[in-house]
């Protein structure tokens, strides 16, 4: 098991550790037959934000089991240091982590608007995140990190490779008909394939998964309130 049980104060440091998490094999997750709790978590900051350190930010986590929503939290921080492409961690990891933990029904999976392996080295935010959670976890983002692919068919279910120096580390997923894909990430304890089954059974009636829906709706509301 990788020592990650907190985060990374320094570049270095968290360069370091996530060089670790890209080597480590855990246990693989799959999701059961049964209907399962499945989160989502989401960080925004105060309008006008300039990707600085101690920028006010908000971040909300929310469960959802079969279209309803079990559990919710959010918190709020101030990031400890600059947005740095590669090392989303140092500034939002801590705020991920608090959320989560506040929730009062923890999910079986957990969902992040962050890249696993397709990161410059191996490991970024949603595998990290799982990882000092002890959770299993896949990435949802609107596009890749650095990994490239063609589209796949426009058909809900269909994907298509994601690849980064002639690997696979993700993939584009359509989730809707004439909506565009979402780049599926896996992350700490899950494959592609686990990675896009959590997907599909999180999406209700829009292309995005609605634990993601929900944690950004939430992680708004606290930032509108202040």
């Amino acid at each position: 098991m990788v020592s990650s049980g907190s985060w990374p104060d320094s570049t270095e440091g968290l360069s370091l550790l996530q060089r670790e998490l890209a080597r480590a094999r855990p246990p693989s997750w799959r999701a059961p037959a049964r209907p399962y709790a499945i989160g989502g978590c989401y960080v925004c900051f105060a309008h006008g934000a300039r990707g600085v350190r101690d920028e006010l930010g908000w971040a909300g986590a929310a469960v959802v089991l079969d279209s309803r929503i079990l559990a919710t939290a959010v918190s709020s921080r101030h990031a400890p240091g600059d947005y740095e492409p590669g090392l989303l961690a140092l500034r939002e990891g801590a705020l991920l982590e608090a959320a989560v933990r506040a929730l009062p029904r923890a999910p079986e999976v957990l969902l992040v608007n962050a890249t696993g392996r397709d990161h410059p080295r191996g490991a970024g935010l949603a595998l990290h995140l799982g990882a000092v959670l002890d959770l299993p976890t896949a990435g949802v983002t609107h596009r890749p990190l650095l990994a490239r692919g063609e589209w796949p068919a426009d058909e809900p279910g269909a994907h298509s490779d994601l690849a980064l120096d002639g690997v696979t580390v993700g993939c584009w997923l359509r989730t809707r008909r004439r909506a565009r894909p979402l780049a599926v990430h896996p992350g700490w304890r899950t494959d592609l394939d686990t990675a896009c089954a959590v997907v599909l059974a999180a999406v209700g009636r829009v292309r995005a998964p609605e634990p993601l829906r929900e944690a950004r709706r939430l992680a708004r509301r606290a930032r509108a309130g202040l």
